[in-house]
């Protein structure tokens, strides 16, 4: 580890560290609507929020475990493969866009 590699490290993290929340709300808006989108939305970043968490702390326990970080690396890889299996089965439907009167 060197002066450089934290400075760009730290440069791409903070980068990308937030770049999925419009992505994740405009999903949110445009699946639920935007009647409930604060309580959704907040749902959904709970969620990540949790997770994040049980990861991070699923990790150190395997490290410990088995004193390396192999088995966090393949199990990162199957919830990869598996989240990408889940949604390959998903098809976005325009919703139609109600007429604007003609003035």
């Amino acid at each position: 580890m060197t002066s450089v590699t934290v400075l760009v490290f730290s440069a791409v993290m903070g980068s990308l560290w937030l770049a999925t929340v419009p992505l994740t709300s405009g999903l949110v808006a445009h699946l639920y609507g935007l009647r409930y989108m604060g309580t959704l939305y907040g749902i959904v970043f709970l969620s990540h929020q949790i997770g994040a968490f049980v990861g991070v702390w699923l990790g150190g326990r395997l490290y410990d475990a088995f004193g390396s970080y192999d088995a966090v690396w393949w199990i990162g890889v199957g919830v990869g493969a598996f989240s990408a299996v889940v949604h390959l089965p998903i098809r976005e439907v325009a919703r139609p866009v109600a007429a604007v009167p003609a003035e």
